[in-house]
């Protein structure tokens, strides 16, 4: 499956983005679907994750209560709606895709989407 991000951008602190991973090749439903980060100079960081069917959803500490993680399987695509947005959100975000089971683990999923870049200015 290929992923494609999209939706980044630049937005004020306490402002909104939703961000959207379409994926083309093979349906989307076979898998389930993180979303992860990276901030210059930083390791890539889990933020939610959605289970195949849309049924269980798991966020970062950081970011729940603010981020909502969704799908919509008949048009291959997982959004992430990220609100009341913080200077500490800014990173470049990645959609990925695996077959298993929950992980918050970057070495369990095996398809990347390129990353969307957002930039909260405070």
């Amino acid at each position: 499956v290929q992923l494609q991000a999209s939706g980044g951008g630049l937005v004020q602190a306490g402002g909104s983005l939703r961000l959207s991973c379409a994926a083309s090749g093979r349906t989307l439903s076979l898998y389930s679907v993180g979303w992860f980060r990276q901030a210059p100079g930083k390791e890539r960081e889990f933020v939610a994750y959605i289970s195949w069917s849309g049924s269980s959803t798991i966020y970062a500490n950081s970011v729940r209560g603010r981020f909502t993680i969704s799908r919509d399987n008949a048009k291959e695509t997982v959004y992430l709606q990220m609100n009341s947005l913080k200077a500490e959100d800014t990173a470049v975000y990645y959609c990925a895709a695996r077959s298993g089971s929950v992980s918050m683990k970057t070495l369990d999923y095996a398809y990347w989407g390129q990353g969307t870049l957002v930039t909260v200015s405070s």
